[in-house]
């Protein structure tokens, strides 16, 4: 059968079919790559089981042995770090360690679920609590956001002392659901792509998500009517030797001084703080003008698990101007709440094609 449409002839039988095909293609690539992903979930937490497996024996194995103490997964990761990544860093591999030890039955495990999934079970100090949430999940197939939830909420202990079971549970499955898991939910652990040993692939990851982050943040300053202009994202300042580049700059003109936003999407470490000192000072030598108050550093870091702010000491330690300034600028709790909001919505975010690029001028961002 043929229809006349805009002057050509179109065949709706071919159309339907074709339409038909490529709905049964979507399917199948679908159904594939679930089960890759699958199928990359189960050899991780088996091989982060076994990893586990052989610290504990290696740390039991007697007098000889102790020698290393605590050292032992530092030495341990230092190798394994310059292998593989650091998907084995030596926080991971603390992970790891206690993954054995709170399930040393490799058939209590449940292969249903990922690495991650454990990661968060392992938070959950009553074994049989930690059992439970891990056979719920696994019957359930919560993801691991929907497993969080469950766990941050307390369900198992509400349940426990609910009279009404039935409305908690139908509570419960109203609000994970509203939490959309997506194939690429792995994407917010990023040590799944290290353990894959892809090149670049968890650099890439974490630039994406600190573009997502950096680009809402900018907007949420500006709305908080505080006395914030916005200066520069990615700004260069350079030694006679080296560029960096700071995420956000801001001036806020109450306080008459610089604001400088550093955005980590790991856990926050010395090296960071040390970091947004060093630009802090180099700020205050080469942009602030002799009218402006000391430079302002603010280091967002918004990890998996926690998300944390740090406001950076103040260059000359003024009392008075770190009295000022805490009234001025967000509150620490307001940057956690739009994080915690923003990085909720990064799935969409970072797989969206919108979003420009950071053009890097230099090799050494000093990040």
């Amino acid at each position: 059968m043929n229809k006349r449409i805009s002057g050509k002839n179109v065949d709706i039988t071919t159309t339907s079919s074709l339409d038909g095909l490529l709905g049964q293609l979507r399917a199948l690539i679908q159904s594939s790559r679930r089960q890759a992903l699958r199928a990359i979930d189960v050899v991780q937490v088996q091989t982060c089981w076994s990893v586990g497996r052989h610290i504990v024996e290696f740390e039991q194995g007697g007098a000889g042995r102790a020698q290393y103490g605590s050292k032992l997964l530092c030495r341990l990761a230092e190798r394994l770090l310059a292998e593989f990544g650091k998907g084995f860093d030596e926080r991971n591999l603390r992970h790891m360690r206690a993954f054995f030890q709170a399930f040393p039955i490799w058939n209590a495990v449940r292969t249903e679920l990922s690495w991650t999934h454990y990661r968060t079970l392992l938070r959950v100090e009553d074994p049989v609590a930690r059992k439970w949430y891990m056979v719920e999940a696994a019957k359930e197939n919560w993801g691991s956001r929907a497993l969080e939830r469950q766990i941050g909420t307390l369900y198992y202990e509400r349940l426990l002392a609910s009279r009404d079971r039935r409305s908690l549970r139908l509570e419960a499955v109203e609000k994970i659901t509203a939490l959309e898991t997506t194939p690429r939910e792995f994407v917010r652990d990023p040590v799944l792509l290290e353990f894959l040993g892809l090149p670049n692939t968890g650099k890439l990851l974490e630039s994406k998500l600190e573009e997502a982050l950096i680009e809402h943040l900018q907007p949420f300053l500006l709305e908080l009517g505080k006395g914030f202009a916005f200066v520069a994202r990615q700004q260069r300042i350079s030694t006679e030797s080296k560029d960096f580049y700071l995420d956000l700059v801001f001036y806020n003109y109450l306080l008459k001084c610089f604001v400088l936003f550093e955005i980590k999407t790991e856990e926050l470490t010395h090296q960071d703080i040390g970091q947004m000192d060093m630009y802090v000072r180099m700020y205050d030598d080469l942009k602030r003008g002799r009218q402006d108050n000391p430079t302002v550093g603010i280091i967002l870091c918004a990890g998996k698990d926690e998300t944390v702010v740090r406001y950076s000491v103040l260059h000359g330690n003024e009392k008075l101007f770190a009295s000022k300034y805490k009234l001025v600028l967000p509150s620490e709790e307001e940057l956690r709440a739009e994080l915690i909001r923003e990085q909720r919505a990064l799935p969409d975010a970072v797989n969206g094609n919108d979003r420009p690029s950071l053009k890097k001028n230099s090799s050494d961002r000093g990040k």
